[in-house]
């Protein structure tokens, strides 16, 4: 009897420590790439997270996996929390996400990864203890720096300006923010005065009336800086409707399809941006790279990105990213031709 009891003690173990590794060992083989893929972005209804889906989903299509696009109703951590909850419970290989707080999803993200779920974030990141690796758009220090030399050119270095973000809690917008700040310590620009930055959640309505308590509260403004693509849009919009145009200056980074009428119009002299396409598309090849094991996420890495050919794996702060590339400027001369491509 004591025997019996010894053998069945054994085949339990056995049977206990191979449950425990299939997850793992299902997500670590998956060398074909063929799995379930998921990207959570900010909320639904933007034009710029819209693209992105869209780059994921290609991306995802060509390594022949399964994608499945989840955009919240309202950008808010609560509502992706509930996302990533309900992929883990769907076994996903692989989640990327556009962060809404780079803290608040940590536990959730942990969960996944703890679950053997690939973690990858793009566009606006979540910490490094929540995810594997980071897809960044442009290097953060040029976005922002290159955004104070364009209001200062449009202004003739001088005067208020202001800022019209996103939400308080975006990473990426926090970050820009801080370089155009440390841009605007230089000696040249001291004669320009950063009076306030405002937060219009990527919500239209709302950047529009960010926009208006902006005019009303600085009546002497000179320009706006809007890093949101529906942020500029509704700066435009204000503009334009206020016939403002030659008083105050605009730029930031904008969708050339929303942004056309404002640049054609001299609402906006320029803008910037990067294909939020290919930031999707990206996030769709390192998912695959993860999943299939050819990168870990660590320094040193490499792996080839479909059509954005060769990418390499940096470490930025306390964590790794893949770098798309530079910021690009869109003007009168070019506007035409992008507008109707994204």
């Amino acid at each position: 009897m004591k025997r019996i009891l010894n053998l069945f003690l054994v085949l339990t173990l056995i049977f206990a420590l191979t449950g425990c590794g299939g997850k793992d060992n299902s997500s670590e083989g998956n060398k074909d790439g063929k799995g379930k893929y998921a990207i959570i972005v900010k909320n639904a209804g933007n034009p710029y997270n819209e693209k992105e889906m869209e780059g994921f989903e290609k991306a995802i299509k060509e390594i022949g996996g399964d994608a499945i696009l989840k955009a919240p109703d309202q950008p808010t951590a609560e509502a992706q929390i509930q996302m990533i909850e309900e992929l883990i419970a769907q076994k996903v290989d692989c989640i990327a996400i556009a962060g809404n707080d780079p803290d608040a999803l940590q536990p959730a993200l942990q969960k996944a990864m703890n679950a053997g779920i690939k973690v990858l974030s793009l566009d606006s990141a979540v910490n490094s203890d929540s995810r594997m690796i980071h897809v960044n758009q442009a290097d953060p220090e040029r976005i922002g720096r290159v955004q104070i030399e364009a209001i200062s050119e449009m202004t003739g270095g001088k005067g208020q300006i202001a800022v019209l973000s996103a939400t308080s809690q975006a990473t990426n917008q926090n970050t820009w923010i801080e370089w155009m700040k440390k841009e605007l310590e230089k000696s040249e620009y001291k004669d320009i005065e950063l009076v306030k930055v405002a937060y219009g959640d990527d919500l239209r309505d709302k950047s529009v009336s960010e926009m208006e308590a902006l005019l009303k509260s600085y009546p002497q403004l000179n320009g706006i800086i809007s890093p949101t693509t529906v942020g500029i849009a509704a700066a435009g919009k204000v503009i334009t409707d206020k016939g403002l145009t030659d008083r105050i200056q605009l730029t930031g980074l904008g969708l050339p399809s929303e942004m056309a009428e404002y640049i054609e119009s001299g609402v906006c002299k320029w803008m910037y941006l990067w294909n939020p396409i290919d930031v999707g598309y990206l996030a769709g090849y390192t998912a695959e790279a993860l999943v299939t094991g050819k990168i870990t996420g660590a320094e040193g890495d490499s792996f080839e990105a479909g059509t954005l050919g060769d990418k390499s794996v940096i470490t930025v702060g306390e964590g790794t990213e893949v770098m798309l590339g530079d910021p690009y400027k869109f003007d009168a001369d070019n506007i035409a031709e992008w507008k109707e491509i994204y």
